[in-house]
């Protein structure tokens, strides 16, 4: 089925696929949860419920991925994580598998909902300490369901070097190669282990100034963890940053690729239409590019 084809992603779909799938929550109301994904679009249903709808083919094989795995993840983990309660199929039009979850209680994460960022930091931290510790036999290994995050960096080493090469009238070239290079350089070595894939401000929940659980596992998988340090420069900073360091317990290569992948989704976002998104971006940068002139 072509994207042309697809339908609306809508109230009146979601409804549809609930009733023909999940009668037993026919009547139960659905509106949109207030901040949306890209990847997935993500409407309530009921008071205690979400249904979870992949936007295009690519992130399709999340799914079954989510529902294999999610469950054995939430029992070992020391926050809460979604909790798959259904597992739908194509129907009403829409093509792709599709999931119900257990609703979560919470805010996305920012800096002025967040009382105190250094333990912020360190509780996020332990989460991320308690992930690689569970045991990673049979795990998802990295490939197009985690778009690589848990691979090698080597993977976006062309998209990375052509987007330098893009902004080179707006970058210190020979740092942000030299960063890059020092990730591509730092190979991991370690047994795989879980990682999120995608520990982003939008995919952590506060409430009363804390942090709550961590949500969106779509990316993640078993390979190397340094995919899921990105968040040191997105939200974190100064002391913040110096205790996440601390408490991850990670070594400096595992930093160094930590950064490339923070240095890669900087780089392609600097043109992002929204410009909340180029201003992200740009923010990022400019603590890589502060990070690196410390550490001279």
């Amino acid at each position: 089925m072509s994207a042309e084809s697809i339908p609306d992603i809508d109230v009146e779909l979601v409804r549809r696929l609930v009733a023909e799938q999940f009668p037993q929550w026919a009547e139960l109301p659905v509106r949109p949860v207030d901040v949306g994904g890209w990847d997935n679009r993500t409407f309530h249903l009921g008071e205690t419920m979400i249904a979870r709808l992949p936007s295009a083919e690519g992130y399709m094989f999340q799914v079954a991925k989510e529902q294999r795995w999610l469950p054995m993840l939430g029992v070992r983990l020391p926050l809460p994580v979604p909790a798959p309660v259904g597992h739908g199929r194509p129907g009403a039009g829409y093509p792709y598998p599709w999931s119900v979850y257990r609703w979560i209680d919470g805010r996305t994460a920012r800096a002025d909902r967040i009382d105190d960022l250094t333990r912020f930091a360190t509780d996020l931290a332990d989460f991320l300490r308690a992930l690689r510790a569970v045991d990673a036999t049979d795990g998802p290994a990295a490939g197009p369901h985690s778009f690589w995050r848990g691979g090698p960096l080597a993977m976006y080493d062309a998209e990375t070097r052509a987007a330098i090469e893009t902004h080179r009238d707006r970058l210190p070239v020979d740092i942000v190669a030299g960063i890059w290079q020092a990730g591509l350089d730092a190979t991991w070595a370690g047994p795989p282990v879980w990682f999120h894939g995608d520990v982003a401000a939008g995919n952590i929940l506060v409430r009363d100034g804390r942090l709550t659980a961590v949500i969106d596992f779509g990316c993640c998988g078993v390979g190397d963890p340094a995919c899921d340090l990105v968040i040191a420069w997105t939200l974190l900073h100064g002391e913040s940053r110096a205790a996440f360091r601390d408490a991850i317990d990670v070594d400096a290569a595992t930093w160094a690729r930590g950064r490339g992948w923070a240095l890669w989704k900087a780089l392609i976002s600097l043109d992002n239409p929204d410009p909340a998104k180029a201003a992200e971006a740009e923010h990022v940068l400019g603590e890589l590019l502060a990070e690196h002139a410390l550490s001279r």
